[in-house]
């Protein structure tokens, strides 16, 4: 029996990131978290200890605080594809790169040129890969926290000894979204497509009615695929955020879906991925991301 190195990757995670760009007295910065990971001919770091093709990962840090400096940050994603094939490209021994970022969102506050306030805690996404002269970019949101009052029900399910859910006709439907999709390529106007993709999950998760989660979540990646054809494909993961109608039988009340306890956990997770029946091979775009 032989013992081998298997695929291997380094690097420096969560690199915390603020810059402030200033016009006269009206400011903007740009929140980021930034994630770093090299790999290529690496079996002398692992078998020997040998370091000599190792970019230490204190350098990489480095690098995204320079390259802050150097060039405005701009959209994320090109920020991470400046920054991954950098490494590549300077580093004989470095043939790939994934560059995943954060960017937390700030708003201005009415009336002040530099002043922010934090409204919520989603973030937009995106993983860079590079793999010699090819790029991979697949973006997103998380912690998108949306919720409908009414539009929404449950039933015809198998009932078993085990089950003790009531069907409905009318619940509240909350989740917090993580939707990651994947370009075609990387000629894109990163901002726009951004913008308007999150709209129209928004507007679908508000129009559709609901039968279920999981048709909430094939809408929403179906409506981005059918408007949007910079995207191969999109992958969904939502916790079903369940509000349970409180019983206030014992207190002589009725309760017409006005009371509601919400549960944070234990919680029904619904996932999946719509993409074009003839979208362009995934390449390495998901290595190393979650499944959705």
């Amino acid at each position: 029996m032989a013992i081998v190195l298997g695929p291997n990757q380094y690097g420096k995670a969560e690199n915390r990131l603020v810059t402030v760009s200033r016009n006269g007295s009206v400011h903007t910065i740009k929140d980021l978290t930034v994630s770093t990971s090299l790999r290529g001919d690496l079996a002398d770091t692992h078998l020997t200890g040998d370091n000599a093709k190792v970019l230490a990962t204190d350098t990489q840090k480095n690098t995204v605080y320079a390259f802050a400096k150097e060039a405005p940050v701009g959209e994320i994603e090109d920020f991470a594809l400046r920054l991954g094939r950098h490494f590549v490209s300077s580093q004989e021994a470095i043939t790939g790169a994934r560059v995943l970022i954060d960017e937390h969102g700030w708003e201005r506050i009415d009336g002040h040129d530099h002043s922010f306030v934090r409204g919520s805690d989603e973030k937009r996404t995106t993983a860079v890969t590079i793999d010699g002269e090819q790029a991979w970019v697949v973006s997103g949101v998380r912690d998108l926290v949306v919720l409908k009052s009414t539009g929404s029900e449950f039933h015809g399910y198998p009932k078993d000894p085990y089950t003790t859910l009531k069907e409905t006709n009318d619940r509240i439907l909350a989740t917090s979204v993580t939707a990651r999709w994947r370009y075609v390529g990387t000629d894109v106007d990163w901002a726009k497509s951004f913008t308007e993709i999150r709209s129209i999950m928004l507007k679908t998760f508000a129009d559709k009615h609901s039968l279920s989660l999981q048709q909430t979540l094939y809408a929403m990646g179906e409506a981005v695929l059918n408007t949007r054809p910079e995207v191969a494909e999109v992958r969904l993961s939502m916790p079903n955020k369940h509000h349970f109608l409180v019983d206030l039988s014992p207190f002589g009340l009725e309760n017409d879906n006005e009371v509601f306890y919400a549960a944070d956990r234990p919680y029904g997770l619904i996932e999946g991925s719509v993409l074009r029946d003839d979208a362009p091979d995934a390449g390495q775009a998901w290595s190393t991301l979650p499944t959705f």
